[in-house]
């Protein structure tokens, strides 16, 4: 078989690979509710990471709290039967359990839990919010929308676990084990309906792409495929400022650029020497990344024509432990990072990113962090959510949240709009791989908490520069990359 023969059976057999891709892809669907208790398969191949206190996610505690107490760090609380009569009761029309007695709220500042979604669906890994829609991916084959604590609709993916969700207007974008991204648009007619209406990089610019022997990239040994393609898990997705640019980062150590107007993949920065867990887009242009390999790296965005260019900007953190989350307060213009040892550290720009200091307030690791006008939140393989408020130069911890039974994966924010404007605040979701959804409301007026022991050392310590935080959790970079695929 000469050259040219070879060739062509291996462009047939990418084209074959590419079109079975796109087939399957064809048989994902927006679906209606019509049985509520409709319910998909668990599948349990991510159990909760080893060494969290909670091995265990069958058995689901009952919690209730009073919207007349203080803030909710422990679970204390009284309980309620919902969950366990929840199947039997013939008045219940949803999943959800109410936890707050009814009334006007407004006039007190109310911290703690609102609600329970508990379904048997999978273990909860990525949430996104919009008004009065939540969306919730999980590791089955259904993402489900929410309105007003009911289910409203759904849509389903071949792919299995959905380990990112964003949206932008009218489109979904999801973020796939399978390293793809699937585009997802609302109806103008029903807005139940969720139809697909592509994936990236598309099929299109994939067998464009193809034609040329220079975009093809060494993914692994003996292994090529086309640059715009990620090759592994996709485990964050974030839009820029203005919504024009999709940015998604991979296990497979790079972030990709897209422009969202015609789903075009604009760049692919070979950015760690590992699994890239997270990338946010920040102010002034930049991008910041996070990585398995315990680093921190600034990106600084350059527009070229109709297109991009990322230049490395600086290295903001190196260490053993790996960086699970980022997530950037853009009205103060700082930067927060959470890490494998349960520490989150922050960088504040207006101080040429200086660092700020560090968060303490998790056991286990920090898997997730949301910011929301002074306050941050991060989720923990603890099981808990630390509360912090951001005064000038300082943090304060307002709360630790707790009621979950396994590590909070993921977390979304919204302003509460039913509040009075001299209470500013706000609803917390936050989903765990016990397989339930619970609603916090917190509100940036609440007192701060007194840490009940000393060890726990809910505190904020500064330094004058970054450093290294070498803990009993610290893992090596490729050990901790290992255990982001199984664990978190």
């Amino acid at each position: 078989m000469n050259s040219r023969t070879g060739n062509m059976v291996t462009k047939s057999n990418n084209y074959g690979k590419i079109l079975q891709s796109d087939q399957a892809d064809q048989e994902e669907y927006s679906f209606h509710l019509r049985n509520r208790s409709e319910a998909c398969p668990a599948y349990d191949d991510h159990p909760p990471p080893v060494g969290s206190d909670h091995s265990s996610t069958n058995n689901t505690p009952l919690e209730q709290s009073s919207p007349f107490s203080g803030p909710s760090w422990d679970s204390s609380f009284p309980t309620s039967s919902w969950d366990q009569s929840l199947s039997s009761s013939p008045l219940s029309k949803s999943p959800w359990s109410s936890h707050v007695a009814s009334g006007n709220h407004e006039n007190y500042s109310y911290t703690g839990l609102m609600g329970s979604l508990v379904r048997e669906e999978g273990h909860i890994y990525s949430l996104a919010a919009s008004g009065d829609l939540l969306y919730t991916g999980s590791d089955s084959k259904n993402i489900r929308v929410w309105k007003n604590q009911k289910e409203f609709s759904g849509f389903k993916s071949n792919s299995g676990l959905v380990k990112a969700i964003i949206i932008a207007g009218d489109r979904i974008f999801t973020g796939h084990q399978d390293g793809k991204i699937r585009v997802w648009k609302v109806s103008g007619k029903d807005p139940s309906i969720h139809k697909r209406v592509g994936s990236l990089p598309t099929l299109k610019a994939c067998i464009k792409s193809s034609f040329k022997p220079s975009n093809y990239v060494e993914v692994r040994r003996h292994r090529n495929s086309v640059w715009i393609k990620h090759f592994d898990a996709i485990s964050s997705l974030t839009l820029n400022e203005d919504k024009s640019l999709l940015y998604s980062a991979s296990w497979d150590k790079t972030f990709k650029v897209w422009r969202v107007s015609d789903s075009k993949c604009l760049e692919s920065i070979n950015a760690h020497d590992d699994a890239v867990n997270s990338v946010v887009s920040g102010f002034d242009g930049l991008v910041f990344t996070g990585s398995a390999d315990g680093s921190v790296k600034v990106w600084r965005r350059e527009m070229q024509g109709k297109g991009t260019k990322h230049f490395f900007s600086q290295t903001l953190l190196k260490q053993e432990c790996a960086v699970t989350a980022l997530a950037v307060h853009l009205s103060v213009t700082v930067l927060y990072c959470g890490s494998s040892d349960g520490l989150v550290n922050f960088w504040e720009n207006d101080k040429f990113f200086s660092h700020g200091g560090v968060l303490r307030g998790h056991k286990l690791a920090v898997l997730c962090l949301a910011t929301a006008g002074n306050l941050v939140f991060s989720g923990s393989a603890d099981t808990n959510i630390c509360v912090w408020r951001k005064e000038e130069d300082d943090h304060v911890c307002l709360s630790l949240l707790s009621g979950h039974t396994g590590p909070v994966k993921c977390l979304a924010v919204e302003e509460d709009k039913a509040t009075s404007s001299s209470d500013k605040s706000h609803i917390v979701y936050s989903g765990s791989l016990d397989k339930s959804v619970k609603i916090w409301r917190v509100s940036a007026m609440a007192v701060p908490m007194q840490p009940p022991l000393p060890q726990q050392q809910q505190q904020v310590e500064n330094f004058n520069a970054p450093q290294t935080f070498p803990s009993i959790h610290s893992l090596s970079s490729q050990g901790s990359r290992v255990s982001q695929r199984r664990n978190y």
